[in-house]
């Protein structure tokens, strides 16, 4: 269990916070380039870390990302013209370039120099493989892009997916760095004798309870999950979790999965779910073929562009929280099918993600971890909440920069 105050630290992520200042010192994934699809195209809306943004592709095609609000009167950009290497609120005409800087001011006389004192606030984008990346942080000179592996892959090799999610980031989160609930929550209906014998999945099913050895790394924390296998053998899942909010989920064989999954917060009650993958790179999964990747019933799930197949998506709105939602959600109970729940399935709501976004969901918008009861098959999760509350600690009280 947190305590009250912990709890709030590590949740929170807006301006001013403990937390949120520690994210702030990352380059952070904000749109997939197909969101802003075209130069002087329209603007969109976007919030991270509970700040309401407008981001831009300008004629030059750079994205720029910039306060929502008009430094003038207060009117939205997003109703702003785009157009000749910036965004003009439509209200009196200021213009802004992707940097924040007024580039026009039509409605004050020519000889004024009012424009020149007048900037929008503004973070710095780089594109790299379909992701536009932010910083939001203090620093003069950003630190460089991470090498997120599948980020780095040449087009066509790479496959990039999001997903809305009403919960806390660190709470969805804990969710990937969790491998005991495997065996309960997705393959709770599946039986040894349902599996082949010397699969992942025969293991997970004839074992629900991993031992675990769990490290603090470089990058954030480590652990393994073993359990007996064949004689004088384990069964290993290994999984890491990397600084700011990036997950390396357990793997099929050893060393050839290429995947990181990212759970960026748009707010303290809300997280976008970011997969970025080489799609055909996790192998000896098993009949049931474990979390990633896969639909109810172990058939696997393609990936393309920045829609995850085998999931359905609602229209989307362009609304601050409009994007990237799924049919099956809290308001109609993620169509849980309470007869297949009795007869084949452990939960009867269809699909990996959306059983994990139900149990998260369910805890609130920010569960009250004060009124936890954790075992051992917490230790992962214990270590990593520690973790990031040591480095925001680190940052806030003796400006220790990650």
């Amino acid at each position: 269990m947190l305590s009250r105050d912990d709890n709030e630290l590590l949740c929170r992520v807006g301006p001013g916070t403990a937390m949120g200042s520690l994210l702030r010192q990352y380059w952070i994934p904000a749109l997939v380039g197909s969101e802003l699809p075209a130069a002087d195209g329209p603007p969109v809306r976007v919030r991270l870390l509970g700040e309401n943004l407008v981001a831009f592709r300008a004629t030059s095609g750079r994205v720029g990302l910039i306060q929502s609000h008009c430094p003038h009167r207060g009117a939205s950009l997003f109703f702003g013209r785009n157009e000749d290497e910036g965004l003009r609120c439509v209200y009196h005409g200021w213009k802004f370039d992707y940097e924040g800087a007024c580039v026009d001011m039509p409605n004050e006389p020519p000889e004024t120099s009012f424009k020149s004192k007048i900037r929008a606030k503004a973070y710095p984008c780089v594109e790299r493989n379909d992701i536009v990346w932010t910083y939001m942080g203090p620093r003069p000179t950003p630190p460089p892009l991470p090498d997120i592996e599948p980020n780095l892959l040449r087009r066509g090799e790479y496959a990039v997916q999001k997903v809305f999610r009403e919960c806390n980031w660190f709470q969805a989160l804990e969710g990937d760095i969790d491998t005991s609930h495997l065996g309960f929550l997705h393959l709770g209906a599946v039986q040894p004798e349902d599996t082949k014998p010397g699969t992942f999945d025969y293991y997970t099913v004839a074992d629900r309870a991993p031992r675990y050895k769990v490290v603090d790394t470089e990058f954030g924390t480590s652990y393994g999950a073993y359990r007996p296998a064949t004689a004088d053998t384990y069964y290993w899942r290994i999984a890491h979790f990397l600084f700011p909010f990036y997950t390396m989920i357990p793997t099929g064989v050893l060393g050839t999965q290429v995947l990181v999954r990212a759970w960026v917060p748009i707010d303290d009650e809300h997280v976008m779910f970011w997969a970025i993958s080489a799609p055909r790179s996790r192998e000896g999964a098993g009949s049931a073929g474990g979390a990633a990747g896969m639909r109810a019933g172990g058939r696997p799930v393609a990936s393309a562009g920045s829609r995850a197949a085998g999931l359905d998506f609602l229209p989307d709105s362009t609304d601050w929280l409009g994007k990237f939602r799924l049919v099956q959600a809290k308001d109609n109970d993620y169509l849980i099918d309470r007869e297949a729940q009795r007869t084949e399935s452990f939960t009867g709501i269809a699909g990996i993600h959306q059983q994990d976004q139900a149990v998260t969901e369910s805890m609130g918008p920010i569960v009250d971890r004060s009124q936890e009861h954790l075992g051992s098959s917490d230790a992962m999760v214990i270590r990593t909440r520690r973790r990031a509350i040591i480095a925001a600690r680190a940052l806030r009280d003796g400006g220790v920069v990650p």
